[in-house]
């Protein structure tokens, strides 16, 4: 097996993995709503409606990342969309720190994976598709 394609399958292995994030974290978030989170069991009917909205938007966002990982090599555009709105969403939840506070760890550790880890899968998609170039 070529350097080449067996960079392509561990690209493809670990873009497959980080999928299980949202896959994960938005279905439950939107079949349960944000009380999963340890939040008081009445929550405004609005927040409510906006955590599910958002959890769904999440949700979508991990089907469409699964989707560029058969052809992962050639998908750069829509592997660079999908990870620009990851981290605008950062971006976001960054900004709610330094104004409300510190999250707790499981959203400090969304957000180094939205900062740190999606903009490195986005160079590493990059490098794969310039070499099978």
């Amino acid at each position: 097996m070529s350097i080449l394609r067996r960079e392509r399958r561990l690209l493809q292995l670990v873009v497959a993995i980080a999928c299980l994030v949202p896959l994960t974290i938005g279905g439950i978030s939107v079949a349960r709503g944000p009380q999963w989170l340890g939040h008081p069991p009445v929550v405004p009917a609005d927040l409510d409606s906006q955590f599910r909205y958002v959890s769904g938007i999440f949700l979508g966002l991990g089907l469409a990342f699964v989707t560029c990982i058969p052809a992962i090599e050639r998908k750069g555009a829509r592997f660079r969309l999908l990870g620009l709105l990851v981290v605008a969403g950062g971006l976001a939840r960054l900004g709610s720190w330094a104004m409300v506070g510190a999250p707790s760890t499981g959203h400090r550790l969304g957000l180094a994976m939205e900062l740190v880890v999606v903009p490195l899968l986005m160079m590493w998609q990059a490098r794969v598709a310039r070499q099978a170039r």
